[in-house]
């Protein structure tokens, strides 16, 4: 397996040359854009990892599958989603269009900015400080590494310049989709998305939902089987923004991806895989990270259709 995965990421590092790091978020431009990286992690706890794969980022849009979990955990599917929709959509991440055209004003799904933010909002805590502390405890706790943490400079710059998401934010707020404050809710959303991380721990929390919900280092149930079902299935449609698509007919398995760089993925019954490489593609995905799971699902016959 190492030698596969290291013959992979060799094949596919030219990749990176065509993508870009994000910029709009000014610190992730600091990125390495020509890291590349992964780490897989099987059901019966062995772990196989190649390229840079100890490169930290931020999880940034990978984040929403952590806090959909909770959300679920929180509140039950039935309240969660009658805030947020499990519909693809063909417009970008961060688009305001389909909240006032489509779904009644609701959110079309987690995985979008207005979706997630919505999410993050129905997490339990009396404090914005309270929500953030249980999301990075779930996280630790999921990913068997108690040492992430928020990346204070990322979260700032987040912060700084994330005047789309406060448009995505308020809006909702007037449609009643958010009914607490916004700007906690927006808070807690920057902080969740800075959480610094490895391909190792995306790797983990992928394997978590391939064995529906149970940590194979320990067998430990974290989550009920359905909430692990939900989250695979709205990984598939929605998890790679307006490519979801695309990737699920050429790679075939439940991702999520970040403008950090990270993919997560799970493979039902089989393994969970992190893969990092900052420099993204036009839709916001990892440009040489997709093609390395393109590679790995054709090698191991790992697509679920």
């Amino acid at each position: 397996m190492k030698k596969l995965l290291e013959a992979i990421v060799e094949r596919n590092r030219h990749w990176t040359s065509q993508g870009e790091v994000a910029s709009y978020i000014p610190e992730l431009s600091k990125a390495n854009r020509d890291a590349l990286g992964i780490c897989v992690v099987t059901l019966d706890g062995e772990e196989y990892s190649a390229g840079d794969y100890e490169t930290k980022f931020t999880m940034q849009s990978v984040s929403k599958i952590v806090t959909l979990m909770l959300a679920i955990l929180d509140n039950g599917k039935e309240n969660v989603f009658s805030k947020v929709g499990m519909e693809p959509t063909s417009s970008s991440f961060n688009s305001i269009v389909n909240l006032e055209t489509k779904n009644l004003n609701k959110p079309l799904n987690p995985m979008i900015n207005s979706g997630a933010i919505a999410t993050t909002a129905l997490i339990a805590g009396e404090t914005p400080e309270e929500k953030v502390e249980r999301i990075l405890k779930f996280t630790r706790r999921i990913s068997g590494n108690p040492d992430i943490y928020i990346n204070e400079d990322v979260y700032r710059s987040e912060k700084e310049t994330g005047h789309r998401n406060r448009s995505l934010a308020y809006f909702m707020k007037s449609t009643g989709v958010i009914e607490g404050n916004v700007e906690e809710s927006l808070d807690v959303y920057f902080k969740q998305c800075s959480m610094e991380v490895t391909a190792r721990d995306l790797a983990r929390i992928g394997a978590l939902l391939a064995n529906d919900g149970i940590l194979p280092w320990t067998g430990e149930k974290i989550i009920p089987r359905e909430v692990a079902r939900i989250v695979k299935t709205i990984m598939v449609t929605c998890g790679l923004y307006d490519a979801s698509g695309k990737f699920a007919v050429h790679i075939g398995i439940p991702s999520k991806s970040g403008v950090g760089g990270g993919i997560l993925s799970a493979v039902p019954g089989r393994m969970g895989i992190g893969v990092v490489g900052p420099a993204l593609d036009a839709k916001g995905n990892s440009i040489a990270g997709v093609k390395v799971l393109e590679d790995l699902s054709r090698e191991m016959d790992l697509s679920i259709f």
